[in-house]
């Protein structure tokens, strides 16, 4: 029997856990199989704070995936967010013998696997290793080095790192929920993959996507990804400013918040309010749309800002040629993509993650706060950096999916999954 490749990606958020269930179509885009949802009570800004609740949420989630895609689920695709998340660029070299011949696969992949190896701050993980630029000999600036002549191969790499024990609790609640983890993925970069074009990342692009604990950030330049940074905001502090300062609870404000929002005062209606029903026989609370529109600027206007600033100190502010895509749950916010505008002075849109989705079941999946969930999909069937993809086809290797594989009966297949650091023996 025809065996198809499905993949799972899990998202562990703040607000919700999400799993959906996808597989590419004969036409290479993203089929929607189907997908499950779980209140997530168990994190705190990103970071895993009660490991059952944790666990039960999960459990939920690929119960409900499983029900409505008819996959037996296994293996998943697991994003990562946090405040614990740093950033750096690193510089590496290795000395190839002067009658090696060309410049090989091989001997990037051996650079590569050496920046895994450099000194990280203590309790600290390496996540992600992403090439920027390679240098050969004394030719510097190098996109792909692969079949040029030279001895010494340098390179500068994005090194991306989380904290050791929230990624050892990360992977223990999806092991406790009887899953195995293929591969741990920076939530920002996942979301890029699936709201971004090739254009975009080429000209110059940051991916803001606001969550309900965090705030992500990824900075994308001459198609490569150049900076990721994590906010320790995001959608839940707005919750909270309104249930303190329209004094009602978390659960209206959070209603207010979705119903009523605005993120300009000037875009609010001057006359309009909303009616709260009041605790145990107590008369209704009126809430007025603009002093709602007032407390969520105030905040809004404290992410902007430290958005903003982020992407000075990364030094592409003045490089964004595609300007600020939002995604996240946040991004529903009525007036949003203005005041980005207004304060950033770049151009700005809604990412919605219908970059390279076909046919799907759950409609649900094309709103921007699953758009971390999706890219964890594509992340199963594409790399994160796309050069390596063009190694892969050259090398004549075919990459398959990151997680399970099933039959249309959903017999359990394991396939091997060729990456570029797994090409090490390789011969042309």
């Amino acid at each position: 029997m025809q065996q198809e490749k499905i993949v799972v990606g899990l998202d562990i958020g703040t607000t919700k856990v999400c799993a959906i269930v996808g597989r590419i179509d004969q036409y290479g885009k993203l089929e929607i199989l189907g997908m499950g949802k779980a209140i997530s009570d168990g994190v705190k800004d990103g970071i895993i704070a009660n490991i059952n609740r944790t666990t039960e949420a999960i459990k939920v989630a690929i119960e409900e995936a499983e029900k409505n895609s008819g996959i037996d689920i296994r293996i998943v695709n697991v994003g990562i967010a946090g405040k614990h998340i740093r950033s750096s660029v690193h510089h590496g070299s290795i000395t190839r013998k002067a009658d090696g011949g060309e410049i090989t696969i091989e001997d990037v992949n051996r650079l590569t696997n050496d920046m895994y190896r450099i000194v990280t701050e203590p309790g600290n993980e390496i996540i992600h290793v992403i090439p920027q630029h390679y240098s050969v000999d004394y030719e510097e600036h190098i996109k792909d080095p692969i079949g040029m002549a030279g001895v010494r191969l340098g390179g500068d790499f994005h090194i991306i790192t989380a904290d050791a024990n929230a990624l050892r609790n990360l992977r223990r609640c999806v092991e406790l929920a009887n899953l195995e983890v293929e591969s741990v993925i920076l939530e920002p970069l996942a979301s890029s993959m699936a709201v971004l074009g090739d254009e975009e990342k080429e000209a110059g692009v940051a991916l803001v996507d606001i969550g309900g604990g965090t705030t992500d950030i990824a900075v994308f330049y001459d198609g490569i990804i150049r900076h990721t940074s994590v906010i320790p905001f995001g959608g839940n502090i707005i919750t909270s400013d309104i249930k303190v300062g329209c004094s009602i609870m978390q659960s209206q404000a959070e209603q207010l918040k979705v119903k009523f929002g605005r993120s300009l005062v000037v875009e609010a209606p001057a006359n309009e309010v909303v009616s709260i029903p009041g605790l145990r026989e107590r008369e209704p609370k009126e809430i007025s749309i603009r002093n709602l529109a007032a407390i969520i600027e105030a905040r809004m206007e404290e992410i902007v800002d430290l958005v903003y600033s982020d992407l000075t100190k990364s030094g592409f502010a003045g490089k964004l040629t595609g300007g600020v895509v939002i995604t996240g749950g946040g991004s529903q916010l009525k007036n949003i993509c203005e005041l980005f505008e207004l304060k950033t002075g770049l151009n700005v849109r809604i990412g919605y993650p219908n970059e390279f989705l076909g046919k799907t079941k759950e409609e649900e999946v094309k709103s921007p706060m699953h758009a971390t969930g999706m890219g964890l999909i594509l992340a199963g069937f594409k790399t994160i950096d796309e050069r390596e993809d063009n190694y892969l086809r050259n090398a004549q290797f075919v990459p398959v999916n990151s997680a399970s594989q099933y039959s249309q009966t959903s017999t359990k297949k394991t396939t091997r999954k060729y990456r570029f650091l797994d090409i090490i023996d390789y011969e042309s």
